[in-house]
């Protein structure tokens, strides 16, 4: 992983663990124990399975870059839909308050793609090779050998 790519990680995993400590809170106070549970197993899922589909993008990104923009929003549904699909296994769970399990989750997912977006305007990564060269380089290094005369 590229310091670069630590870096989002860093700025996506932190706030989303501070709103999942947040909601733990709030749903211990209003739900008791089992909603403090909830709570913190939300936010749990929302960071391993959006850290795990950012580490898949950025290892995308690296090997097949022409792929980045499909892939990204492939991994964002299908991040959703595997969030989905976890509410809809534990709907019936007794080992945590699922209401306050969803809303956490919600929340912390809301809060981690606020972060990567604020992460990302905040990122310096350059769109251009500084180190290839173009037509505009090769005529300059003509003109300047005497080539072109």
């Amino acid at each position: 992983m590229q310091p670069n790519d630590a870096r989002m990680l860093l700025h996506c995993a932190v706030p989303t663990a501070l709103a999942g400590v947040v909601g733990a809170v709030v749903s211990g106070v209003f739900a008791g124990g089992k909603g403090a549970i909830g709570g913190f197993f939300g936010a749990v899922v929302v960071v391993l399975f959006m850290g795990l589909g950012l580490f898949v993008l950025q290892r995308v990104a690296k090997s097949y870059p022409h792929l980045f923009q499909a892939m990204g929003l492939l991994l964002y549904t299908t991040q959703i839909l595997l969030l989905a699909i976890v509410l809809a296994l534990f709907k019936d769970t007794t080992l945590f308050d699922t209401k306050s399990f969803g809303l956490t989750l919600l929340g912390a997912t809301l809060v981690w793609v606020a972060a990567q977006g604020r992460a990302h305007m905040k990122a310096k990564i350059l769109y251009v090779d500084p180190d290839s060269t173009d037509d505009g380089d090769t005529t300059a290094k003509a003109s300047a050998t005497g080539a072109n005369s």
